[in-house]
C-alpha cells in the first residue's frame, strides 16, 4: 500500500519429491556500485569451496564486496553493544581476518541498546553502516540510524552519527538496507505500523540526496499472514535484495528467531516500478527453512555478495546448529555467519537449497555430454538428470577417501553419513556401515577428465579402470573405451 510522505513528492515512474524444472547455473557479473550481483549470462559457473560456519556468534550477517577488492563483514554481536568490521581478500579469509569494533552503543539516552542488524554499503564514495538501536531507558523503542565514513578504508578514519532513518511513523523499525536498480537507490527496511497487528513488515522507499534519507511514497511489500511468517511472532524482516535475468529478488525473514526462522521471497519485473505493491510476487511457501538432517536451525537474516571470481552468487546468513534453546532466542548467543553457493532454476529464479552441512560446502557434478543433466539420487539410486528442483538431492561434498590413500568419497548432502558407492557395479547413494567393503565401494580416485581436461573423472578404488559414467540416465562404474564412453565418464563442478 503506497504512503505518501509528508513534504516529499511522490516517486514516479520431499523430502525427496521428483520434482522437475531445469536446473542451469549462471554467469555472473559483479555490479560494484550497487555492491550486488548483476544480471549475466546463462552459463555454468565453477565450484565454490568454503567452510562453514565462517564466523561463530556473529548473527545477521553482512557481506559487501568492494572495488579495492576486499570483502567487508559486519554483523550482531550477541552483547548488542557495539559495531564489528572486518575485511579480507578472499570469504573465507574472514573467518580469520582481524575483527575491529568501529562504534559503541551511547551510554545513556538514544543508540544505546540492542545494538543490531547493521549493514555496510558504498555510496558516493562514502562508506555508510546503517543499524538498528534502543534506548538506554527504553530498550525495546527500536529504530533505524546511520555512521558515515570518508576514508577509502573504513577501518580506518573516524564514522559521523549521521542519525535516525525517519520513517512516516515513530515506531519498532529495523533492518535498513539499500540497493539500487534502473540506476534509482533504494531503501528497504522492517517496521510496526500502526493499525497493523503485527512486529514487523517490509517496507521500500526511494533514497532521498542523502543516504540516511528517504523521499517520496513508501510502499509496504510485506505483511506476515502464512503460517510459516507467524510462528512465535508475526514478523517480516531482514530485507534483502539480489538482482538476475532481468528480475528482482527480495528475500525476508520470517516468524520466531528460534528453529522457526526461515526466508520468503517477493520477485518483481527490474522495469517494474518498485514502489507499486502489486509490482511484486510474494512466494506461497518459504525459499530456505530449518533443516534436521544437516542440523542447521533457524536459517535466516540473509545478504548476497559474490564468489572471488565473480562468476557465483553467494548466499550469506545466520543459523544456529542446535533446535531447542533454553529462554529467550534473543539471548541465546550462537547464531553462526555461514556462506554458501546460490543457484539458479532455467526459470531464472534462484534455488536455495537446504542449509548445507558445516564443515566443507558441497558441489554438483554436470554431466560433460549431456550439459544439463547432475549426478543426482532418487529411491537412493544415483542417476543423471535435468531437472532437479531439489537441489540438495544433486548436490555432494568431496571429502578424504573411506579407503584412505590418494582417494576421494562423495557424501550427500541431505543425507550426511551416505555416499555414492558401487553395488554390483551400479551406484548407489547408502548409509556407511564402517566396512573395509563399504569403504573401497565408495572411494575413487579423481582424475582428470577424460573427454575434458577442465573436468574430473572418477576411477574406482577397488577396481582399477573401471570409472563412474552415466548409461541410459543410471550411474555405473565401468570401462571406457570410446569417445562416447570418455564423455559419459567426464564431469564439471559447479
Amino acid at each position: 500500500m503506497p504512503l505518501p510522505l509528508p513534504g516529499t513528492d511522490p516517486a514516479t515512474p520431499r523430502t525427496r519429491g521428483h520434482l522437475r524444472s531445469v536446473v542451469a547455473a549462471v554467469l555472473v557479473l559483479l555490479a560494484l556500485s550497487a555492491g550486488l550481483p548483476a544480471a549475466g549470462p546463462a552459463q555454468a559457473a565453477p565450484a565454490v569451496n568454503y567452510t562453514n560456519p565462517l564466523v561463530n556468534q556473529r548473527a545477521d550477517p553482512h557481506i559487501f564486496r568492494h572495488t579495492d577488492g576486499y570483502y567487508y563483514l559486519t554483523a550482531t554481536v550477541p552483547q548488542y553493544d557495539r559495531i564489528v568490521l572486518r575485511r579480507a581478500t578472499t570469504l573465507q579469509g574472514l573467518a580469520t581476518a582481524a575483527e575491529s569494533t568501529i562504534w559503541y552503543r551511547h551510554t545513556s539516552g538514544e543508540m544505546g541498546a540492542h545494538i543490531w542488524a547493521p549493514e555496510i554499503h558504498f555510496i558516493n564514495n562514502r562508506w555508510y553502516i546503517y543499524f538498528a538501536a534502543g534506548r538506554t531507558d527504553d530498550v525495546w523503542r527500536i529504530r533505524m540510524y546511520a555512521l558515515e565514513n570518508v576514508s577509502a578504508n573504513p577501518l580506518t578514519g573516524s564514522w559521523t552519527e549521521r542519525g535516525r532513518i525517519t520513517t512516516p511513523w515513530d515506531t519498532f523499525s529495523l533492518d535498513a538496507s539499500t540497493f539500487v536498480a534502473n540506476g534509482v537507490r533504494y531503501l528497504t527496511w522492517a517496521q510496526q505500523e500502526p493499525g497493523i497487528s503485527n512486529n514487523s513488515n517490509v517496507y521500500i522507499a526511494r533514497m532521498g540526496a542523502n543516504p540516511w534519507q528517504i523521499t517520496g511514497t513508501v510502499t509496504r511489500l510485506v505483511v506476515p499472514t502464512y503460517d510459516w511468517e507467524t510462528r512465535g511472532y508475526r514478523v517480516a524482516e531482514g530485507p534483502a535484495v539480489v538482482q538476475r535475468n532481468g528480475r528482482i529478488f527480495l528475500t525476508y525473514s520470517a516468524s520466531a528467531t528460534d528453529a522457526n526462522y526461515c526466508l520468503g521471497m517477493l520477485s518483481a519485473s527490474s522495469t517494474a516500478n518498485l514502489l507499486d505493491a502489486a509490482s511484486w510476487s510474494k512466494s506461497p511457501n518459504p525459499v530456505f527453512v530449518s533443516n534436521a538432517a544437516t542440523s542447521q536451525y533457524g536459517p535466516g537474516h540473509n545478504s548476497f555478495t559474490v564468489s572471488e571470481d565473480g562468476q557465483s552468487d553467494i548466499l550469506v546468513y545466520h543459523d544456529r546448529n542446535y533446535r531447542d534453546i533454553t529462554g529467550d532466542p534473543l539471548n541465546d548467543p550462537n547464531r553462526r555467519t555461514r556462506i554458501q553457493k546460490l543457484y539458479w532454476n532455467a526459470d531464472g529464479t534462484p534455488n536455495f537449497g537446504i542449509p548445507v552441512p558445516d564443515g566443507a560446502t558441497p558441489v554438483r557434478l554436470r554431466s560433460h555430454d549431456l550439459a544439463s543433466s547432475y549426478i543426482r539420487h532418487y529411491d537412493y539410486r544415483a542417476r543423471v538428470e535435468p531437472n532437479v528442483t531439489s537441489l540438495a538431492d544433486s548436490q555432494f561434498r568431496i571429502v578424504s577417501g573411506l579407503a584412505g590413500g590418494a582417494t576421494v568419497s562423495l557424501e550427500s548432502t541431505n543425507f550426511p553419513g551416505y555416499y555414492l558407492r558401487h553395488r554390483g557395479f551400479a551406484l548407489y547413494v547408502e548409509k556407511n556401515d564402517g566396512s573395509a567393503l563399504f569403504g573401497g565401494d565408495a572411494s575413487f580416485r579423481r582424475q582428470t577428465g577424460l573427454a575434458d581436461s577442465a573436468g574430473l573423472s572418477l576411477e574406482s578404488q577397488n577396481f582399477p579402470g573401471r570409472y563412474v559414467r552415466h548409461r541410459d540416465g543410471l550411474l555405473y562404474v565401468e570401462a571406457v573405451s570410446s569417445s562416447a564412453d570418455r564423455g559419459s565418464a567426464t564431469f564439471h563442478l559447479e
